[in-house]
């Protein structure tokens, strides 16, 4: 259990900071919609998509690569809390048009992203 807790905190370490980088660069207050949180979801999405594609192929769902580059870096590295933060503040802004292609558009693409990532993964 202590190996799994390590795998996982790395991985979502690593996540985590480069989130913070990404959005960072990306989040531009003059832009209504975040585009560096948009990037992170759809981007994690798509790598989740393949490490989870890659690791049912390889019926390897149940390993340390699951903790540390699925649940820990796609986990620290996606952000649902800041995307329900950022639609939240559009909708009190009274941004609708925003909100609801930042909302659509990352939910709709988030799910492309996984099925992308899933088909891409039985090429590896």
């Amino acid at each position: 259990m202590g190996k799994q807790i390590i795998l996982v905190f790395l991985g979502g370490g690593l996540g985590s900071a480069l989130r913070f980088l990404v959005t960072k660069y990306l989040n531009k207050a003059h832009v209504s919609i975040p585009y560096g949180t948009l990037t992170v979801n759809i981007v994690g999405s798509l790598l989740l998509g393949i490490i989870l594609g890659w690791l049912i192929k390889n019926n390897a769902l149940n390993s340390n690569i699951n903790l540390a580059l699925a649940v820990g870096f796609c986990g620290g590295f996606t952000t649902f809390s800041t995307f329900a933060f950022e639609n939240q503040s559009l909708l009190k802004s009274g941004d609708y048009l925003h909100f609801l292609i930042y909302t659509l558009g990352s939910i709709i693409l988030g799910v492309l992203a996984i099925t992308l990532g899933l088909l891409f993964s039985k090429l590896l």
